[in-house]
């Protein structure tokens, strides 16, 4: 009596695909903020539907992106904190990276 498993061809595909999309992700890259912040991610967190929206209904002058680094700590974490489900701009962008490297790698 044999016991047929089938199955592992497509399972060692999809590792080979995960592993490649890992190795693309080593590094440092940059990474526009729209990508990081894709309207379901700001829908799901925010009072807003785009990035773009969450930038423009802020209050502070953003042309560039010195100008976004320029917005003081202090003042980004209150505005985070009245309009999102974080604390802190540092806990909004960290859980913004973590869901686009989890796209990334297609899981």
């Amino acid at each position: 009596m044999g016991l047929k498993v089938s199955g592992f061809d497509e399972l060692k595909n999809e590792l080979k695909r995960i592993e490649k999309a890992a190795k693309d992700l080593e590094g440092t890259h940059s990474v526009n903020m729209n990508e990081l912040f894709i309207p379901s991610f700001m829908s799901r967190y925010t009072n807003f539907s785009s990035f773009d929206e969450f930038i423009e209904a802020s209050g502070f002058t953003v042309n560039s992106q010195e100008d976004f680094e320029s917005i003081p700590d202090a003042e980004m974490d209150k505005y985070v904190q009245a309009n999102t489900q974080f604390a802190s701009w540092q806990e909004m962008l960290d859980k913004s990276v973590e869901e686009y490297t989890v796209r990334k790698l297609g899981l």
